[in-house]
Formats: C-alpha cells, structure tokens, sequence
C-alpha cells in the first residue's frame, strides 16, 4: 500500500492517514503491525466502513465488524467485556477508539484480551517467590 510523502525540511517523511471513512485497505498496515508485535487476535474498523480481522498471522476477514468495535464507536471509549454474540463470543476483549487530530472518533481497534483470564496476583506472588529463591541462591 503507498504512503503519501511529505517532504518537511528537506526531510521526505512517509505519512499514514485513517479517517471515519478509512476501509480494510486504508487500515490494513496498522492492523498488521499491531497484530504482529502482540500475536492476539486483532480487529479493526473505521466509523463508516468495515474492517479487519486478523488471527495467526492472517488476516480472516476484510469486511469485518463485530459488537464491541460497534459499542466503541457509538460511546468512544475503551471497552473491556465478553461479547454475547459474534466471533469472539465468550472471549475477553478490549476495544479502543481510534481519534482524529482534533478529537473525533474516526476507529475502533480491538484485541483479544488475555491479561483479562490471567490471575495477576497469583502470579506476582509467584515471581516474588522465585525472586527471593534466586537472592538466596547467590548466599
């Protein structure tokens, strides 16, 4: 996909752009990256056109959409749940909006949500544990 060059400076700086009407062409480049550095299920969509879905280093779906992005787009705020309906029905999930430089929501971008099934507390507690395991080690 070709990125508009600005020149600034002297200094050819390549440009993205997402706006409300942005579609799954427009918004593949950031799904790809974001999906590749945390390796969970990735979705994305503008506010007037369908999006992506991305799993396993695929991308699923280019005419997607699914409830949480919608419930994104219509609060503009994060959501944190488990859908009731939709491909990631009884996942945990988390949605953000995606804002325009002058404020305006123009996406969603949403992401299976694994910390969520995690129990954080027990696992602290355990790398205190090993923590003080490896002090005493060096004794």
């Amino acid at each position: 996909m070709p990125f508009p060059v600005c020149n600034y400076g002297g200094e050819k700086i390549t440009t993205l752009t997402i706006s409300e009407d942005s579609g799954s062409e427009d918004l593949e480049t950031l799904a790809v990256a974001v999906h590749s550095v945390i390796g969970l299920p990735t979705t994305i969509r503008s506010l007037k056109r369908k999006g992506l879905r991305l799993e396993k280093g695929q991308i699923l779906d280019r005419d997607y959409t699914g409830p949480v992005l919608e419930e994104v787009l219509k609060t503009n705020k994060i959501v944190h749940k488990v859908p009731t309906e939709g491909v990631y029905r009884g996942k945990h999930v988390v949605v953000a909006p995606i804002h325009s430089k002058d404020g305006e929501i123009v996406a969603a971008l949403g992401v299976v949500d694994i910390l969520a099934t995690i129990d954080l507390q027990s696992v602290f507690q355990e790398y205190t544990s090993v923590l003080e395991e490896v002090e005493d080690a060096k004794k």
